[in-house]
């Protein structure tokens, strides 16, 4: 009878039959007469369940008190009940099965109730957001009209506008072309200014030669009417180094002006002429190392030959003005003044002929026999030139000493785009430093790589050393250099 009873009370039957009277009653009216119909049968097959199980306890209850007890109870409470015409069914089932069935049918109640409850509480989430976006619809449609409001508004006080702009861009254009006729008479009258200032400088020129003459006349008439005759020197044809320069404009740029102007040559060389002739290397030459070899070689020999042939054309023009010099200025400030003048007087074409010569019988760099190195005399034209006007510079603008496996410095190179960054020696030099004094004016470039002055390199001994003779265009050179006079002799200064 125990069993039987903890059963029952596990099953909470009573609860179950009062939790759908309960639900029963709130859908009374909402709920079709079948589903009620429905509803109450499963309540009296429910409420029959639970009684067969209370008269199975009140058997097995009967039966535990032995064969006369509990007869007054039936007797008083039990008989009179069943008398009243009361039956009940007695359930095909067994015990265990009606208490699984209620066990069954209560869980399944729990979750249609969970489920529509959340039902119910996705229902009035979505209503929510429903209104919540209906308002904001509203408020969307509110925002548009006042949007289309504002926007006819002021398509109506445009065109307003744009009628009373008309005047005023037609004003303005009246007024543009006035400033413009206004400019273009000004800039004639900046014109005839410039030419009338040209015209001044000129005439001080004029002045200052006439001024120099006449002192040049009046210290000649005083030396005649002196006791003592003057030396035959007097009589050369050469005049004073200011009076023989076609140019003198050229002698008015100070050495600071000429500095600048230089250094950024030698920048702008770098930059475009160096690549020039690195492009025309490479279509003979596929190693980049030996065209970036040759290119720098060929600088550092035009540098030295420029520097050659500057000492020679100092070392002429001072002994052809020395017997002839006279005034407040030294000599060699005399020289100088005359060589800034006078550069075009320098054989450029003797010193790229050295500079090629010098290339010739350099062991560091090698060249196909087919082709002469007067392929890039361009380019080495333009770094004697470049060199021979950086010597009459005070100081004088010079190369740095390089020699290759020294030890890498950020001050004076840049390392090439293709090198290792942690090598500390240069394995050979693309661009030199431009320095001056002790001090570096332009940074060099070099090419930096660890063990690259260890591994095997190409010789010139790949490429036999050629003689003038050999390439027909250095024959033509030679003999070209050989027909034209010197541009500069003593009979010219």
């Amino acid at each position: 009878m125990a069993d039987t009873l903890r059963r029952l009370v596990n099953t909470s039957a009573y609860n179950v039959l009062q939790e759908k009277l309960e639900a029963w009653y709130k859908d009374y009216h909402l709920i079709s007469c079948d589903q009620n119909l429905n509803r109450c049968c499963e309540l009296v097959e429910l409420t029959s369940k639970v009684q067969g199980q209370l008269f199975t306890i009140l058997s097995l209850t009967a039966r535990e008190g032995g064969q006369y007890a509990g007869v007054d109870t039936l007797k008083s409470r039990f008989l009179p009940w069943l008398g009243s015409s009361f039956f009940i069914a007695s359930s095909g089932a067994t015990t265990d099965t009606s208490l699984n069935l209620i066990q069954e049918s209560m869980e399944k109640e729990k979750k249609i109730r969970a489920l529509s409850n959340s039902h119910e509480q996705e229902m009035q989430k979505m209503e929510t957001q429903l209104s919540a976006a209906r308002l904001q619809l509203d408020t969307m449609k509110q925002e548009l009209a006042d949007g289309e409001f504002e926007l006819n508004d002021m398509k109506n006080r445009s065109a307003t506008t744009l009628l009373a702009s008309e005047d005023e861009i037609l004003q303005l254009k009246a007024d543009l072309r006035a400033s413009r006729d206004q400019a273009d008479m000004y800039k004639r009258k900046l014109d005839v200014l410039d030419d009338f200032e040209r015209q001044i400088r000129t005439l001080k020129d004029e002045v200052s030669y006439l001024t120099a003459e006449k002192s040049l006349l009046q210290d000649r008439i005083t030396r005649s009417r002196s006791s003592s005759p003057l030396p035959r020197r007097s009589r050369s044809p050469s005049p004073l180094p200011f009076l023989r320069s076609d140019s003198p404009t050229r002698a008015q740029l100070t050495n600071a002006s000429r500095h600048s102007r230089l250094v950024t040559r030698f920048t702008d060389i770098y930059a475009n002429e160096r690549l020039d002739a690195q492009n025309l290397l490479s279509r003979y030459i596929d190693d980049l190392e030996m065209v970036q070899r040759i290119l720098f070689i060929s600088t550092v020999e035009s540098f030295h030959a420029a520097k050659m042939a500057f000492r020679q054309f100092k070392l002429r023009v001072r002994k052809t003005l020395s017997p002839t010099h006279i005034g407040q200025e030294s000599l060699d400030d005399a020289v100088l003044d005359y060589i800034v003048r006078n550069l075009d007087l320098y054989d450029i074409q003797s010193s790229v002929n050295d500079v090629i010569r010098a290339m010739n019988v350099n062991p560091k760099i090698s060249f196909p026999p087919e082709i002469d190195f007067i392929l890039i005399s361009s380019f080495i034209r333009e770094m004697c030139r470049l060199a021979f006007a950086m010597q009459t510079l005070e100081p004088p603008l010079d190369l740095a000493f390089t020699t290759d496996g020294e030890l890498y410095s950020e001050s004076k190179y840049r390392r090439s785009y293709d090198s290792e960054f942690t090598a500390p020696l240069v394995a050979y030099h693309v661009w030199p430093a431009l320095m001056e004094g002790n001090d570096v004016i332009v940074k060099g470039e070099a090419f930096t790589k660890r063990g690259a002055l260890w591994s095997p390199r190409r010789s010139r001994s790949s490429s036999p050393i050629r003689s003038r003779g050999s390439s027909p265009s250095r024959a033509l050179a030679s003999t070209s250099r050989s027909s034209s006079p010197s541009r500069l002799s003593p009979s010219r200064l």
